[in-house]
């Protein structure tokens, strides 16, 4: 096992099973499915950056690595995934054993390339969408959080601010003589049509008669983008103006209601906002909310105080009124946030409940934080905001609009990812007809994931013959190779590849082999997610049968 935990530190991937059941019904009679807990953008110093485009096999599309087997005289390489005879470029024309490329060293399993290092970086988008309908102590605590949040951005990185309660108020920042608002009615959904006519975004470029408006590119001005979204060094002036002079929402509320928050609205506003003038480069929403929504699509409770708010026996029994319709809201706006490539995190402070349960699942797939406190005064919130924008060790190292693909060996299939990503939906023979998690798909969205992030990768073994004794298989290794696409903090496009290979063993005298080869720690975490997202998708009376299995396996300690 000790090579196996040494290759922690060179790949950042721990596999329940370091030695494979080489066939479908060994690993069925395992239990523990054959997985990998993966960290994507894991730091490794020793980690080499090429300042070049991988070479791909012609075929299944997978990277140069160093188990590909090379023919220095005829310069081809054959692809240890589809067997696949690739030639070389001309640039790798002096190729030899004396002279390799760093793809092909042994040690460097785990590799990125950065072939845009003399393109422009694409700064980070960081948009606040910020609840006004608190008391005046809980607002001065968050502004001044704000306040020096702002200090700590990047100057390059585009700002913006939404403020909501009983109505949505789009900040334009771009003219700081005089504090400018656009207002829209929390009640009412507004789309991203509404949305560019009523800020006036072609009001000096017509508006294009046909296709997409998406950025600068598909018809919108810069000047228009601008007005709402500036690098932080040009307008922390305006944006602590107001800040200093933000109040809590106006409107008077009866002694016998809530406040009327329209949280959802604010939140479509934002991603509207977002899609239209910055789609496909890393933005985050951070929102920065201090009670339940009452307000909009996404309302968890009425604004009549006699209603208590959901329980979780109310979800249990499912007898509350509000949360399938907040939920389908959100998972539409998951759906937008995915596709445009933007984070929601949530800074959830109040002593009530704020609607998480329903809100999570645009959290959870587009990779975003969420900070849970009793007041915006709270440490944990003050040092949390403190550590998305600080660098240093403690820094999170925030990276964004990320893809996530797979490659496997022919008798290996991928039958989903438990963790913070969406399916891109790119079905095809690497994927399983039995879906765990984000399934039938070997390509993911990662939104937003930072140097601590991880996937619970599920595969399913299809060989089915079980080897004859008497004749020695071409090979037993299975072969691995995870590609993550990402915009690093620094705004240059990155991929990185990690290549592993795994022995695999069938028949009659392989248990002590996979025993040998069985980390107990990581088959833990694996079952333990596994667990966690059968209790929320499947029967509570099916929760605890995945536990009996393992107990029995005589690994769980």
């Amino acid at each position: 096992m000790s090579e196996f935990l040494d290759l922690e530190s060179q790949d950042g991937v721990r596999m329940p099973w370091n030695v494979i059941p080489g066939t479908k019904q060994e690993s069925t009679n395992s239990v523990v499915p054959v997985s990998a807990i993966y960290t994507p953008i894991k730091p490794f110093p020793a980690m080499p950056v090429l300042p070049y485009a991988p070479l791909r096999c012609r075929t299944c599309r997978s990277v140069l690595n160093p188990f590909s087997t090379v023919d220095y005289a005829a310069k081809i390489w054959i692809c240890p995934f589809c067997f696949t005879r690739n030639h070389f470029p001309p640039h790798y024309a002096s190729i030899s054993d004396e002279n390799l490329p760093a793809e092909l060293f042994p040690q460097y399993t785990t590799i990125e390339y950065d072939s845009s290092l003399e393109k422009p970086t694409t700064p980070p988008v960081f948009i606040f969408v910020v609840d006004t309908c608190m008391i005046e102590e809980e607002l001065s605590f968050l502004k001044s959080a704000l306040s020096q949040a702002l200090g700590l951005l990047p100057d390059h990185s585009l700002v913006g601010l939404i403020t909501f309660g009983t109505f949505v108020h789009v900040h334009e920042l771009g003219f700081s003589s005089v504090p400018k608002t656009y207002i829209f009615k929390g009640s009412k959904e507004v789309n991203k049509d509404q949305l560019l006519e009523q800020m006036s975004f072609f009001l000096k470029k017509p508006k294009p008669t046909t296709g997409v408006i998406a950025g600068p590119r598909d018809g919108l001005s810069t000047e228009s983008i601008a007005r709402f979204l500036l690098p932080a060094s040009d307008c922390e002036f305006a944006l602590n103006s107001v800040l200093e002079e933000l109040q809590k929402d106006p409107w008077p509320v009866p002694a016998d209601q809530r406040a009327a928050r329209c949280t959802s609205t604010a939140l479509s506003v934002a991603a509207s906002l977002l899609g239209a003038c910055v789609p496909g480069s890393g933005a985050r929403i951070m929102a920065f909310i201090g009670g339940p929504s009452t307000e909009g699509q996404g309302a968890i409770v009425s604004k009549n105080l006699s209603e208590p708010i959901r329980s979780h026996k109310d979800l249990d029994k499912d007898s509350a009124p509000h949360f399938h319709k907040a939920v389908k809201f959100y998972e539409g706006l998951s759906k937008q946030l995915v596709h445009q490539g933007h984070v929601l995190d949530l800074f959830a402070c109040a002593l009530d409940q704020v609607g998480i349960a329903e809100i999570k699942i645009a959290v959870e797939r587009t990779g975003g934080l969420v900070v849970l406190a009793e007041s915006f005064g709270h440490s944990v919130f003050k040092d949390s905001l403190k550590r998305v924008f600080q660098l240093g060790d403690y820094e999170l190292g925030l990276s964004s609009n990320g893809i996530f693909e797979i490659n496997c060996s022919k008798d290996v299939k991928v039958q989903g990812i438990i963790g913070p990503c969406a399916s891109l939906e790119k079905k095809g023979p690497l994927s399983s007809d039995t879906v765990v998690g984000q399934g039938s798909t070997s390509a993911w969205k990662m939104c937003g994931l930072d140097k601590a992030t991880s996937l619970c990768l599920i595969f399913e073994i299809v060989k089915k013959e079980i080897p004859d004794a008497t004749v020695q298989p071409t090979s037993n290794q299975f072969y691995f190779q995870f590609l993550t696409y990402y915009q690093h903090s620094s705004g240059q496009m990155r991929l990185r590849v990690t290549t592993l290979s795994r022995r695999w063993v069938a028949g009659p005298g392989s248990l002590q082999d996979l025993i040998a080869g069985f980390d107990q720690e990581a088959a833990a975490v694996v079952m333990a997610r596994l667990v966690s997202f059968k209790m929320e998708t499947e029967a509570q009376n099916q929760h605890f049968l995945t536990l009996l299995p393992l107990r029995q396996t005589g690994f769980c300690s």
